[in-house]
């Protein structure tokens, strides 16, 4: 199998980029999809809730039969699924056409991002594989700090269909590269007949208390963190006084801070102990949230400050808390039990931006209302889930 490892590479991170960047963008464009579909933050909440629900339900079931597949072909046709959905999404004439088009593209991307971390394990061999995985995950910042802020400069400059548009037109070119540079992956397939039921799988991770308390870690720290972030862009717009062409600095200062900061914190964690700077940024985390979500109207410079100062803290409590969840499983079920926690980590995004629709409340004013309410729910969260981490045992 003749293949180019860093047109590989190259192309897997060009996916992730566009997967990431259409998840990412709905929620800087509230503010615009509010007011031209006039629809309520609850509704608005469905729109980021159906992508992250349908991810984790299919990229979970996908676990389960994607084996059986070439993982090339597999690839095609999900990522052109994908296309599909975001084109739908650009040329949605309404909310309930929307709504619909984001399931079926979060559908897509749920598997995707299975097939991405399959293909580098199939590839890539292991003294190079964490290299390789390092490159791929640069495209969440290159997401943060050049695709959304550009997306939003777009969408200002034209209308919110424009993003969407982008992303569908660079689905079209990457597909292109995945035909020429993704080698035929079949090794895989005569192993697909003898994978456990995926039952049974369940079963017994879900019978573990170990297992059962790395889950809650996950889904009380999604809780601590998605009834907040759809909302940031809404409420700066409606409450702080931001405009919306001011709402890329949000993602362009955050962005560049959480690439400076996140190998750092990585560092501290393997030599300080996951669990210490875990709690260290967990009791940090409440500041920012607190600060946010009863934010009025200050100087951009002091807005900006606050939301920077949100995305160093929430990518220092992900880092600790997924190496701890990951050495909650002994390693011959790791790979079963991560998709899993994948599954819960997506489900619980979804159910956490439901939960915040359902308390936000626009005033006849226009202002958005209960915001500090869905901080303190955010708080409470984040105290469970550092409750929850001092009780996981490390296994691996």
């Amino acid at each position: 199998m003749k293949f180019n490892e860093k047109t590989v590479l190259f192309t897997l991170a060009a996916i992730q980029f566009t997967h990431i960047m259409d998840f990412m963008i709905v929620m800087p464009l509230g503010p615009q999809l509010m007011r031209i579909f006039n629809i309520t933050p609850q509704q608005f909440g469905f729109i980021v809730a159906s992508y992250t629900i349908a991810a984790g339900i299919f990229g979970f079931a996908a676990a389960f039969f994607i084996d059986r597949f070439d993982r090339r072909k597999a690839l095609l046709v999900c990522y052109s699924g994908f296309a599909i959905g975001t084109i739908a999404c650009a040329l949605s004439p309404g909310y309930e056409m929307l709504l619909l088009a984001r399931m079926a593209t979060g559908a897509f991307g749920g598997i995707i991002g299975t097939l991405v971390l399959s293909i580098i394990g199939d590839l890539i061999p292991f003294e190079r594989r964490a290299s390789a995985m390092g490159m791929v995950m640069m495209a969440f910042s290159l997401a943060s700090v050049f695709g959304v802020p550009f997306g939003l400069f777009l969408s200002n400059q034209f209308n919110w269909h424009a993003p969407f548009l982008l992303l569908g037109g660079l689905g079209g070119v990457i597909l292109f590269f995945i035909y020429r540079n993704i080698p035929s992956i079949t090794s895989h397939i005569q192993h697909a007949s003898v994978r456990q039921n995926p039952l049974v799988m369940v079963k017994e991770i879900v019978s573990d208390s170990n297992h059962l308390v790395a889950l809650s870690v996950m889904l009380f720290l999604m809780l601590g963190q998605f009834t907040v972030i759809p909302y940031i862009s809404p409420y700066m717009v409606s409450n702080v006084g931001f405009s919306e062409s001011q709402l890329p600095y949000i993602y362009l200062a955050g962005g560049l801070a959480s690439m400076i900061s996140m190998p750092l914190i990585g560092k501290l964690a393997d030599k300080y102990g996951k669990l210490r700077i875990f709690t260290i940024f967990i009791f940090a985390s409440l500041i920012p949230i607190y600060l946010i979500t009863n934010m009025q109207m200050v100087s951009l410079p002091v807005a900006l400050a606050v939301t920077t100062l949100f995305f160093i803290v929430m990518g220092g409590r992900s880092i600790p808390a997924t190496t701890m969840i990951s050495a909650a499983v002994e390693p011959k079920n790791r790979g079963s039990f991560m998709s899993l926690n994948t599954a819960v980590q997506q489900l619980s995004a979804g159910l956490a931006s439901f939960i915040g629709g359902l308390i936000m409340v626009k005033s006849s004013s226009g202002a958005m209302e209960n915001y500090e309410i869905i901080g303190y729910i955010a708080i409470v969260s984040s105290m469970f889930c550092l409750f929850a981490a001092r009780s996981i045992k490390t296994r691996s």
